[in-house]
């Protein structure tokens, strides 16, 4: 699956990449990517679907047999990844598979790509895969609140932000847990495409945003400070 558009303006066509693993939240991946396909109606960039192999990835919970689940299929294996600008993480129950294919290449990639990379945006527990891979070392970041406490365990070299709705260290931007990657996303349009432009898509999804990236009410819920 690709998007591309062109359009009259001189901006840099942007080669955005989604990462999925088996167990990877639907909205963690899917809101951003609606956003990104509402932003390639007037600018140029393309998305390529990225996983461990070409077999289709389902959301299926490993810890939940009965529920409800979805596929995607991947345009290229990690092995085959195009070049990338941006490589989007989305989190979700699977990055728990600590000794599964699919997630030990998932860090591995992470931590190869990086240096290449203009900008990485985490989802949720896609900070967990991120932090595994040494790339949030001595960073701040932040990631699901439900889970915060276990932050620690994934890395401790990672400076964890309990009380942020999305965190940004140099180019690479954490959010807190699944909308929030909505948020986080049109934060980053924002700062790369200009405020009107997240705006304008924010209101094409009808979308009530967070603007302030330390407003995070599920920091309270969960009793974080």
């Amino acid at each position: 699956m690709s998007t591309t558009t062109t359009t009259t303006t001189e901006q840099p066509r942007l080669r955005i990449a989604l990462l999925i693993f088996p167990g990877f939240q639907a909205l963690d991946a899917f809101g951003p990517i609606d956003c990104l396909n509402v932003l390639s109606l007037t600018t140029p960039i393309t998305l390529s679907i990225l996983s461990q192999s070409l077999d289709p990835v389902s959301t299926k919970s490993p810890f939940a047999s009965d529920s409800l689940s979805q596929e995607i299929l991947p345009t290229h294996t990690f092995a085959t990844a195009p070049e990338i600008d941006v490589l989007l993480v989305p989190g979700g129950k699977g990055v728990r598979c600590l000794d599964t294919k699919p997630i030990t290449e998932a860090i591995k990639f992470i931590g190869e790509v990086y240096p290449s990379l203009k900008y990485l945006i985490t989802v949720c527990t896609g900070s967990a895969l991120v932090a595994r891979s040494g790339v949030l070392d001595g960073r701040r970041a932040t990631t699901n609140k439900k889970v915060f406490r276990e932050a620690k365990g994934w890395r401790a070299e990672v400076e964890w932000v309990a009380k942020a709705r999305w965190v940004v260290d140099g180019n690479i931007w954490t959010s807190s847990g699944v909308s929030a990657g909505i948020d986080v996303i049109l934060a980053w349009m924002g700062e790369v495409y200009g405020k009107e432009v997240a705006k304008n898509i924010a209101d094409h999804i009808e979308y009530e945003r967070h603007e302030d990236p330390e407003d995070d009410p599920f920091a309270v819920l969960y009793g974080l400070k």
